[in-house]
């Protein structure tokens, strides 16, 4: 086993070397991801497979060994587009359409990279804790499930989502042909930015609802009236209007801009910063839950900070949930189930919750007093305000030496005056809006949470690598992951491609599904060819049977997502809590 104390380390996988093989497109995320974080490949990587495999070994721990699979069952993914169109994702990216659309980009497979070492980071935490995790084993359509855990939990909740799902959405478009995101989580600066370009009031108004609720939705049917306006005004009329409402407006960079700016940053930062003066006396975990003892508390909002303590969870820690007086209000957003939020139980369900007021001191104390018994704390508050409220990671290692203060931020810092740091905005400023569309198309943002939910996971992976190299050091670490990162992480192929003077986005109409009678087929991507003549007037299990008689790999795309709890292919994967609400199993198997 590890000891804990006395090694001489800089990141948390220091002197450990590893084994991989697998598909490139999830094994590449996964030693790159290793080897920031300070392990060496031991031997050459094997030609790739359809099956995954690693072994991660050194000193003071006995062998990991990872391993990944698209699918356990016949039929069911064989890659990033069938695992894209069997789990929801091609029907939820698909809303603004109208229609099941691919994403360009290898989501699927990023999450599962980024799940699979975060199996590995947990195996070795618990070793180090006395534990005896040695295998941790992903499927990436059960990762592909977890990114649309909230879009499953609403389409089979009981009643109906707060606002219209429909096709439309942003970005909009300038007179002078700038495509640009909107953003502002304030109904007040919306209407000014709208009234500031003599938009109609009745537009403005009706467009604020779906606008707001476009993250939880993953479509926005705006009034054609707001485009319109949009349309009619220059570039620089629209960013004085925004800088005069307080609204914000990002134009969509692409990829090449993104490249030239890059500069080959880890998608996480780990500061080891106060030594400890002694160790809590903590048992060894169970096998099959290596955090389990460790108290994470975390002060979260909407998605990623909320799903990076969510997965913490998972894997065995005591989760506390700081709220603000009167509890989350997100806890109400509709559809509900038991009259609690089924988005919010998506990624909140089993958390403890401790209403603070962090603003008054007396709030600010009590905080305090939680986080001198806690391991993590977590928060993806707004850029300045942990400091202000004296709650920054200096200001809590006065009380708690060892504590892994782990900060899920937006853009970490590296960019300077960047936009408001949300999922639309940054897919906006770092060219995810072209790398998710195919070669042909005009780029646009997904209006599905991708850089939300890879931020979460991301977010998670930051503090099991810190949690590891507190062991490692003895010392409390300031961690910090963002969507920027994300960002980073998602598009690095189509970066790496661009770096090499090759085409960087996707052949025209790539991942994109194939109608029948009624509903649609998705064929995987290596196998692409003329489809056979017909196949929109036969029905999808016949369809799919055509395509597949050809020896072509392919799945029926899921459209509706509440019948996913039926669906075989996922059996054991899907359940109901105690609310009625759909719960996932947890992505890992760790023996």
């Amino acid at each position: 086993m590890a000891s804990p104390g006395g090694s001489r380390t800089d990141r948390p996988l220091d002197t450990l070397n590893f084994d991989a093989s697998g598909p490139p497109a999830i094994m590449g995320v996964v030693t790159d991801h290793l080897r920031r974080l300070g392990a060496r490949t031991r031997t050459a990587v094997p030609p790739a497979s359809s099956v995954g495999h690693l072994t991660l070994a050194g000193p003071g721990f006995v062998p990991v060994e990872a391993s990944v699979r698209w699918s356990e069952r016949p039929g069911g993914a064989v890659d990033e587009a069938t695992a894209q169109a069997v789990s929801g994702i091609m029907a939820v990216h698909g809303r603004r359409h109208g229609a099941p659309r691919g994403i360009a980009a290898d989501f699927v497979s990023t999450a599962t990279a980024v799940l699979t070492v975060q199996g590995l980071l947990a195996a070795l935490l618990g070793q180090a804790r006395g534990g005896t995790t040695r295998r941790a084993a992903t499927r990436a359509d059960h990762a592909a499930l977890l990114t649309v855990s909230q879009y499953l939990a609403a389409a089979a909740a009981e009643d109906s989502e707060a606002t219209e799902l429909a096709p439309g959405g942003p970005p909009f478009t300038s007179a002078d042909d700038v495509h640009f995101e909107l953003e502002t989580l304030d109904p007040g600066a919306w209407a000014a930015f709208w009234r500031a370009l003599d938009a109609p009031a009745e537009a403005i108004r009706a467009g604020w609802r779906p606008f707001q609720f476009r993250y939880a939705t993953a479509c926005a049917p705006l009034p054609e009236a707001l485009h319109h306006t949009a349309r009619a005004t220059s570039w620089p009329a629209l960013r004085a209007a925004a800088d005069s409402s307080g609204a914000q407006v990002c134009r969509l960079r692409s990829l090449r801009e993104r490249a030239a700016e890059d500069t080959g940053a880890t998608p996480w930062s780990l500061r080891p910063a106060h030594p400890a003066s002694h160790r809590p006396g903590q048992a060894a975990p169970p096998a099959d839950l290596p955090l389990a003892g460790l108290t994470v508390l975390e002060a979260g909002r909407r998605i990623q900070g909320p799903l990076a303590a969510h997965l913490l969870g998972m894997l065995g820690a005591d989760v506390i949930r700081i709220e603000p007086p009167g509890g989350d209000p997100l806890r109400g957003m509709p559809p509900t189930c038991s009259g609690v939020s089924a988005r919010w139980l998506a990624l909140n369900r089993g958390k403890r919750a401790v209403e603070i007021d962090i603003k008054a001191e007396s709030g600010r104390r009590q905080l305090l007093d939680l986080v001198s018994g806690a391991d993590v704390f977590l928060h993806n508050w707004a850029p300045g305000k942990a400091a202000e409220l004296g709650l920054d990671s200096d200001d809590l290692a006065r009380v708690r030496p060892s504590l892994v203060y782990a900060y899920t931020s937006g853009w970490a810092g590296r960019l300077r005056t960047p936009p408001m740091g949300t999922d639309f905005m940054v897919q906006a400023r770092t060219g995810v809006g072209e790398a998710v569309r195919p070669e042909g198309e005009v780029p646009a943002p997904s209006l599905m949470t991708l850089l939300d939910v890879l931020g979460g996971m991301l977010g998670t992976e930051t503090v099991l690598a810190a949690l590891l190299l507190r062991e490692r050091t003895g010392c409390g670490v300031r961690a910090e992951s963002s969507l920027l990162g994300a960002a980073d992480v998602l598009t690095a192929p189509a970066l790496s491609r661009l770096a090499q003077g090759r085409e960087h986005r996707s052949r025209p109409g790539f991942r994109r599904p194939l109608q029948t009678a009624d509903g649609w087929v998705a064929v995987a991507d290596e196998q692409v060819a003329e489809p056979p003549a017909g196949l929109d007037k036969l029905p999808t299990s016949e369809a799919l049977a055509t395509v597949t008689g050809r020896g072509t790999p392919a799945v029926a795309v899921t459209t509706d997502l509440a019948r996913i709890a039926d669906d075989p292919h996922f059996a054991g994967l899907v359940s109901n809590d105690s609310h009625g609400a759909i719960a996932l199993s947890t992505p890992w198997s760790l023996t």
